[in-house]
């Protein structure tokens, strides 16, 4: 047993905790990074990186089966084992190199154990040890939510931590959550040939909330696979199957992956006795531009706060509770990005920025007759652009092909302020799937007064 002392305790060596270490050491605090298992992040291990490389298969298959269009025969013969033998060699070499770069943080910084606090800065270890630190960063991510109708299913059961780790693709999967992991996932497994449902209780896909918006991708999907939404749902096993019911329907699945969301991580760390306030999840109240829990020592960042569980604002925010606990009590406010995230369907789901509140103006635009989708065969989609009444633009919701360039795109003059004047006057080169981004921008640009709307080919154009 140890009594250990240092500047800044994190907890959790997740992206967040690895941001936090390193921004607090690197603003001269002695630091602890504490880690039952040092195994690396999220991202590379179970969420970003393996999810993409299934994408990449599905995407492969279907180009090959929607090749025919272009008077191409190409038939795809998927090889489960050997997508899934590819998914898991390319997601180990990310994880050995997450975990190298940890390798590179001091042996006698890194502590492979639990925490939970007995004081607002202090924390005891499973192993016995006991650290008193002038600050601590929780950054212990999030985990899969698994309602009880599902929890007693074994081995039938899938989650985001489990899927990759198949050696087969199953004939038949059962997605339950319409959001970003179970949106992916089903259209990826439905694309490599598997029979595939998707469920929800609600009725958006990806986020999604303007029904513009989403009823393009929603008849894209029906097309591909079952959709379910607005279902309550109950499961059971069946043999070694697993049969779900749901209204008065009821089928059998080879497996169910559960995709109903991920919330922090926070079981076990003794946050009463860190004296913090909780919200009714039991989560702790803090302030998204320092990270501070109220005005304790405490500060949590990426997954573990719930606010936004991505990954580059996991690493963001992790920069920013590692500067503010190296400096405690002198914490400082820092200035956040504008919301982003992206859904990797197809065609991608994209959130960007404010899309709500009193003064807002927006306008949609379609993919359905873009000029460059429907040379690609790939012309489904639609956005939804926000502005301020004085032009400035907000934000937008999109689905769309492209989609994940067209949303930094608007991310980018969103942060910049940049007015819809100011976005019409920049280069749109032709034929480009951005082109499709114009006529919401022009009809926005006439609802701040301008009688004319800016065409590409008039070099006069008007001002607002």
């Amino acid at each position: 047993m140890r009594e250990l002392t240092c500047d800044v305790a994190v907890i959790g060596a997740g992206t967040a905790g690895l941001a936090a270490e390193r921004r607090a050491r690197k603003e001269g605090a002695t630091t602890l990074l504490i880690d039952p298992h040092f195994a690396g992040t999220t991202c590379a291990t179970v969420g970003c990186m393996p999810s993409k490389l299934l994408i990449a298969a599905a995407d492969a298959a279907r180009n090959a089966g929607d090749a025919e269009v272009f008077g191409i025969k190409a038939a795809p013969r998927i090889d489960g084992p050997q997508v899934m033998k590819r998914v898991q060699a390319e997601r180990d070499r990310f994880v050995d190199a997450v975990c190298e770069s940890i390798d590179d943080i001091p042996d006698d910084v890194r502590l492979t154990d639990r925490a939970h606090f007995t004081a607002p800065n202090r924390l005891a270890l499973d192993g016995g040890d006991t650290i008193q630190a002038s600050a601590v960063v929780i950054a212990t991510g999030s985990t899969p939510f698994i309602p009880p109708p599902f929890r007693d299913l074994g081995d039938v059961l899938l989650t985001n931590e489990t899927l990759f780790e198949l050696q087969d693709l199953p004939r038949s999967v059962a997605v339950v959550g319409a959001g970003a992991i179970g949106l992916e996932m089903a259209q990826a497994l439905a694309g490599l040939g598997v029979d595939v449902a998707l469920f929800d209780q609600g009725t958006s896909l990806g986020g999604l909330s303007e029904e513009e918006v989403q009823t393009p991708l929603e008849a894209h999907l029906r097309d591909q696979m079952a959709l379910h939404l607005g279902v309550e749902i109950d499961a059971e096993r069946d043999g070694d199957r697993v049969r779900l019911h749901w209204g008065d329907q009821s089928r059998s699945f080879e497996r169910v992956l559960m995709a109903t969301g991920r919330p922090p991580a926070l079981d076990g760390l003794g946050l009463d006795a860190a004296g913090l306030n909780l919200d009714d999840n039991g989560t702790p109240i803090f302030d998204p531009c320092t990270l501070q829990c109220g005005d304790a020592p405490v500060f949590i960042a990426g997954d573990a706060n719930a606010d936004r569980p991505l990954l580059h604002e996991a690493s963001a925010e992790g920069g920013i509770a590692g500067r503010n606990a190296a400096h405690f009590p002198n914490v400082s406010r820092s200035h956040r990005k504008v919301p982003l995230a992206i859904c990797f369907s197809r065609p991608e789901v994209a959130l960007v920025g404010k899309r709500s509140g009193d003064g807002l103006i927006s306008a949609t635009c379609s993919w359905a007759d873009q000029g460059r989708a429907k040379v690609e065969a790939r012309n489904v989609g639609a956005a939804k652009i926000y502005a301020e009444a004085d032009g400035t633009l907000a934000g937008a919701e999109l689905c769309a092909p492209g989609g994940e360039h067209l949303a930094l795109l608007i991310a980018w003059a969103v942060q910049s302020g940049m007015n819809v004047d100011q976005a019409l006057d920049l280069p749109i080169y032709h034929p480009t799937v951005a082109e499709g981004l114009r006529p919401a921008l022009q009809d926005l640009f006439q609802q701040c007064g301008c009688d004319t709307p800016w065409d590409r080919e008039d070099d006069e154009r008007p001002g607002c």
